[in-house]
């Protein structure tokens, strides 16, 4: 059952600022910069693959500046599930980017855990991250904010985690899911720009880098690994309550 978020909300972070929209709530002049944001970090970028993809999310996270320039998005799909055998909410994250000259800003991040936390707080279920992601910036997130995430460098998944995995992405993806590999491979899929392919020398030194690269080496091509995070305060590290704006007790 997809279920929007109906709420605005707004963050401002540096000087983007963040606000989470009912995916309808997108203007043509909002989905055109998006689309050019999406076409400048990957090559094979079709227009009517964006659009059928975006048509089935439930909300949008928009990161502008203060003329109002979008500058990065991501987009939401909130939904409940019985695939686990229990009834749980899934925050879907679908196409997610940041311009090159904003790397350094928390916008996103910020906005993206203000309005999870929100969902958790209120939901009545388990509420779970499904994370797809072709590059190691974005796998990335997980460490920094997370306490608790699988697939990950230091631990094997345990069953009852990797059965929800499983469970999940099998229900979103089907055929395209490989659970030996752990990742998705999609009929169109968006392949990195040549300039975010390559890995900085320095940069896999790092743990969680090297383990990206090693678990989904067909990210060249557009391999997804998949990735998933339980929502909730107790699982989020020191950064990700600071982005939380939560209080030291």
């Amino acid at each position: 059952m997809n279920r929007s978020t109906t709420s605005t909300l707004a963050v401002q972070a540096s000087r983007l600022h963040g606000r989470v929209i009912p995916r309808s709530a997108l203007t043509t002049q909002l989905e055109d910069a998006m689309f050019a944001l999406l076409a400048s970090h990957f090559t094979g970028v079709d227009r009517r693959v964006f659009q059928a993809d975006l048509a089935e999310k439930s909300s949008v996270i928009l990161l502008e500046d203060d003329e109002g320039l979008v500058h990065g998005f991501s987009t939401m799909l909130v939904y409940d599930t019985m695939a686990p055998g229990r009834p749980v909410t899934v925050v879907y994250s679908g196409d997610t980017i940041m311009d090159r000259e904003c790397w350094g800003s928390p916008a996103l991040a910020r906005t993206w855990i203000h309005a999870v936390r929100h969902m958790a707080q209120t939901d009545r279920h388990e509420v779970y991250w499904l994370l797809l992601t072709s590059g190691y910036r974005t796998y990335r997130f997980l460490p920094v904010f997370f306490k608790t995430f699988y697939p990950r460098c230091d631990e094997e998944t345990p069953a009852a985690e990797h059965a929800v995995l499983d469970a999940i992405a099998g229900e979103r993806f089907a055929s395209h899911y490989d659970a030996a590999a752990g990742v998705v491979r999609l009929a169109h899929p968006y392949v990195l720009a040549e300039d975010l392919v390559s890995v900085p020398s320095g940069r896999i030194a790092d743990a969680n880098i090297a383990f990206f690269l090693s678990r989904n080496p067909g990210f060249v091509a557009g391999d997804e690994l998949v990735c998933l995070t339980r929502v909730g305060d107790d699982n989020l590290t020191p950064a990700g309550r600071r982005m939380a704006g939560i209080q030291r007790s």
